[in-house]
């Protein structure tokens, strides 16, 4: 008797966290359909229905092969983050974020001292999934000679957004909402008002650099952190990266 019960429980652990793992991306519409169509499948099979248990089976093997199809950049990129421990979270060891915040920063300063401009988007909650399909798809290690290599003018990716997300850079060239904000400064560009935009929308935490007067902000829920320095600009990131609440 108490074996239906922990298989039940074993498949609806697996289902929560694979749904979960999927949350925010286009494939999770898609994966809510599939649980409705198991759960139909294994009624149809109790109540006996031949000719609906056929037609579902036969349905089975055709969408396996589809989706595979569809969502091949989706799958992709849960296979790259199997070995990572943030698997069924987003939390990062201590080092770990120390070392991609090291990687950031140096990678500013030099985009700074060369008067490239950059926009850098750190996901934290929000799902950033519609943004990171606008841009090129990459998920690679966050390293400071990537980051300047993606915004050097001669890159085809500079003019658009970087985006980290689980201690990755996963995509670039990424286009993000301009503010619709009539009271912003008109000395501040297209980055500043595509970093507030975004800002308005999600609860990322966005990095521009100023090529005109090479200095660093700091975009986070609508707020502007101006003329930063670098020890500046990476602790307020780490201290926004760990708040537990939604209050910063």
């Amino acid at each position: 008797m108490w074996k239906p019960i922990v298989e039940i429980l074993i498949l609806w652990f697996v289902i929560y966290h694979i749904m979960l793992f999927f949350e925010g991306t286009r494939a999770i519409q898609v994966l809510r359909g599939i649980v409705i169509l198991l759960v139909t499948f294994f009624l149809f099979q109790k109540l006996d229905f031949e000719i609906l248990d056929w037609i579902f089976r036969k349905l089975f093997a055709i969408s396996v092969i589809a989706i595979l199809i569809i969502f091949h950049p989706e799958i992709r990129q849960g296979l790259a983050r199997l070995g990572q421990r943030h698997l069924f979270g987003t939390t990062l060891r201590e080092e770990d974020l120390d070392y991609i915040l090291q990687q950031i920063g140096k990678g500013l300063e030099n985009l700074c001292k060369n008067k490239i401009g950059a926009l850098i988007v750190l996901g934290k909650n929000d799902p950033l999934t519609a943004y990171i399909e606008s841009g090129v798809f990459i998920d690679a290690a966050v390293s400071s000679d990537l980051i300047q290599n993606i915004f050097t003018p001669s890159s085809l990716l500079h003019d658009g957004g970087l985006i980290i997300q689980h201690g990755r850079i996963i995509a670039a060239g990424c286009l993000f909402p301009l503010t619709q904000n009539q009271d912003l400064s008109r000395i501040y560009g297209t980055r500043h008002r595509a970093a507030l935009g975004l800002s308005e929308e999600t609860d990322a935490v966005i990095i521009i650099v100023s090529e005109e007067r090479q200095d660093m902000s700091l975009v986070y829920r609508g707020r502007f952190y101006k003329d930063l320095s670098r020890e500046d600009l990476l602790a307020r990131i780490k201290g926004i990266i760990k708040l537990k609440r939604e209050d910063a």
